[in-house]
């Protein structure tokens, strides 16, 4: 409140929210329309995010991002820690309606750590990418190839070069103890060659 002469005018005390959602140090633009907040990163007048306010507190709660640019709100974020920093982005980048993609940061340095995607639709992870080291390079990729729950393929960066240059892989269907139960770890398993014969 602040008065002047005999009159006293009542002073909007809301804070104003700024965004950085594409992390280059620089506020974004905003626009309000119809008590949503539409964020503009890269000032071309088109909204890369719209920051919703769902409890009419004033602040905004939900977060919607166009993270490739083609005018659809595609990903949401979320603060899981409750720190006021998103920790993970969640994705339809099909276009279906159901997420296929998150996107995590475990360590709240505004970088991603981890993308984890169901390439294929069928509702399961297939595919992580990891930054391990939280230098902002990913050094190992996960692909579980045949939807049971483990990966069959590992691609890992061992000495930081940026390269993957160590690949493990375990055959579809293997069975590192097939037949009896008793039968010694690896016995007549199998072992798939680079051109998939089975040797």
């Amino acid at each position: 409140m602040s008065e002047y002469g005999d009159t006293m005018i009542e002073e909007d005390a809301a804070a104003t929210e700024s965004f950085d959602i594409d992390g280059d140090g620089i506020e974004d633009a905003t626009f309000d329309t119809n008590g949503n907040t539409y964020i503009d990163a890269d000032y071309d007048n088109v909204a890369d995010g719209v920051a919703v306010d769902t409890d009419g507190d004033g602040v905004s709660d939900e977060l919607h991002l166009d993270m490739d640019a083609n005018g659809t709100f595609e990903s949401q974020s979320f603060d899981i820690n409750g720190d006021g920093y998103v920790d993970e982005i969640h994705s339809d980048t099909s276009g279906n309606g159901v997420v296929d993609q998150v996107s995590s940061d475990y360590n709240n340095d505004g970088r991603i750590d981890e993308v984890a995607s169901d390439t294929d639709g069928d509702n399961a992870i297939d595919t992580v990418m990891t930054d391990t080291d939280y230098d902002g390079f990913v050094d190992e990729i996960s692909i579980d190839s045949d939807g049971d729950g483990e990966p069959n393929t590992v691609l890992t960066d061992t000495d930081g070069d940026l390269f993957l240059d160590q690949v493990e892989t375990t055959p579809e269907g293997y069975d590192p103890n097939p037949g009896s139960q008793e039968a010694p770890a690896g016995t007549d398993g199998g072992i798939q060659s680079s051109t998939g014969q089975v040797l």
